[in-house]
């Protein structure tokens, strides 16, 4: 009979997994990630590695659950394909909630060293570990939890998402030791070395955010008024030829129209908005030069562009910022690609796999290059880049004054994606303590301030433009200097920590 029945073990860790997941948008509540590990660690002993990887598998196959609908609606892939492809990268972001219990449970074993101080640590390292290796997938990291409660994410600007994942973390393992002191047929007693670290690090942690928020952390001397420009293409004929006039049309008579209401200094048009080559120029590139002069603003927008080298074609995901003069005055490309989307990862070796993006051939690179722009600059992220700490961070250090994300989030449909995007990208101003202007095709469109309060934002797929003013340069904070220094430290002592037990481990001579 007990065969017959589900593992508890499992079960609770794989509850663990999907309480969890409710904590990030849309659902958003984040009171539920201070305890949504508990079950999960209360159980962790019996199966170290399993445990954290069925809530792994919970927690991502929940958050994750659209990318079904990139494969399916944009990728074309057949559903059944499209299955075995999320389950597979779910099971691959699972491995680290896995890997995290199963060394907090060797530590305890083979060192003494309580789940309270080394969980935190671990699992901030796999998620540093996460965000570059293989190319990198941050999503969710989950700090990002909070990004609604401003008070409590304020200190981003110290160690970045990563410091509210450890105090996460930390709460977490505090309340399991408290729950668990029943064992082996005796009271233990409460971890108060735990409680007390954890209670004044908690403290110290909202205290700094109503400090910092107390403070005009969004006013600056210089402002630029704004206009986001949210074109809603459809993104099934956003590519057809066909389609090209009507879709620059509909960019440039919306931009007359923000220009002639708010008197526009820079229009912003978001990820690919011309679905064209605007380098070799044309008819459509003339209508997009046309609409810098006529509004006399700058224009800064989004375009796939090219380079040869050596005979060679290197596509680039790129945008181009043009005076009111309609003169060219850079173009910034996309430096971190999408693995299947922008980009066959090792594709000289399957080339069998295509990428889920229609269209133009695996893109190139580029590099770290802010924008001129009246004496000032700009760093772009391009779409999924604004997810990437240390890029925005980089942009910030080569002086750029305001951060610009443009994006095409029409993959995502309605789902909770784009919610969970703007989410994350919410961080980096608060990280860098600057502006974010961020213009999506079929939304969210934002103005993000350095509080990482959102001033305005858009609807999703709804035409329309937002206007509003952003403010000019970067506040310095302790994360623009030492950027990732504090999970890089975390994942060294995470790899010295296991090391010692394997010594441990090996017979005398």
């Amino acid at each position: 009979m007990k065969r017959l029945l589900p593992d508890p073990t499992n079960c609770w860790a794989l509850a663990s997994g999907l309480v969890l997941a409710l904590s990030f948008p849309r659902i958003d509540l984040a009171a539920v990630a201070w305890v949504g590990l508990v079950p999960l660690f209360l159980v962790m002993e019996r199966r170290p590695f399993r445990s954290g990887f069925v809530a792994g598998v919970g927690f991502f196959g929940l958050v994750l659950y659209w990318l079904n609908i990139v494969m399916t609606t944009y990728g074309r892939l057949h559903p059944v394909f499209s299955v075995v492809a999320y389950l597979l990268l779910v099971a691959y972001l699972a491995l680290f909630f896995g890997a995290a219990t199963w060394a907090a449970c060797r530590l305890r074993q083979h060192l003494g060293l309580s789940a309270v101080l080394t969980l935190p640590v671990l699992w901030v390292a796999l998620e540093f570990l996460r965000s570059f290796f293989l190319s990198g997938f941050p999503w969710a990291t989950l700090g990002y939890s909070q990004q609604s409660v401003l008070s409590m994410i304020q200190s981003a600007d110290l160690f970045g998402v990563y410091g509210i994942s450890f105090l996460l973390v930390l709460v977490n393992a505090v309340l399991a030791e408290c729950l668990r002191r029943k064992e082996a047929g005796r009271v233990r007693a409460l971890p108060w070395a735990g409680l007390i670290a954890c209670a004044l690090l908690f403290a110290a942690n909202l205290g700094y955010g109503y400090w910092r928020l107390g403070q005009d952390l969004d006013g600056r001397a210089q402002t630029l008024e704004t206009a986001l420009v949210q074109g809603n293409i459809d993104q099934s004929i956003k590519w057809d030829p066909t389609n090209q006039r009507r879709t620059v049309d509909t960019y440039r008579e919306l931009s007359l129209e923000a220009h002639a209401a708010t008197a526009a200094e820079l229009i912003i048009w978001p990820e690919s908005a011309t679905p064209f080559y605007y380098q070799d120029g044309g008819e459509l590139a003339e209508a997009v030069t046309g609409t810098a002069r006529q509004t006399g603003a700058f224009l800064l927008f989004g375009s796939p562009a090219y380079e040869v080298v050596n005979r060679q074609y290197h596509y680039l995901n790129s945008a181009f910022l043009l005076s009111g003069q309609g003169q060219a005055l850079g173009r910034s490309d996309k430096v971190h690609l999408v693995p299947f989307g922008e980009y066959v990862p090792l594709g000289r070796y399957l080339p069998f796999i295509d990428k889920l993006v229609v269209g133009i051939g695996d893109f190139s690179p580029g590099t770290v290059s802010p924008l001129p722009l009246n004496g000032h600059r700009a760093g772009v992220l391009v779409c999924f880049e604004g997810i990437f700490p240390e890029l925005a961070r980089d942009y910030v250090r080569k002086g750029s004054d305001f951060l610009i994300n443009i994006t095409n989030d029409a993959w995502f449909g309605r789902s909770s994606a784009p919610y969970q995007h703007l989410a994350m990208t919410r961080f980096r101003a608060i990280e860098n303590r600057i502006w974010v202007a961020r213009a999506a095709n079929t939304g969210i469109s934002a103005f993000i301030a350095p509080s990482g309060a959102i001033s305005t934002q858009s609807p999703i797929f709804q035409t329309l433009y937002l206007e509003g003013k952003v403010g000019l340069g970067a506040g310095g904070s302790l994360y623009a200097r030492i950027g990732d220094l504090v999970p890089g430290a975390f994942l060294v002592l995470a790899i010295w920590w296991l090391a010692r037990t394997r010594r441990r481990l090996e017979p005398a001579s």
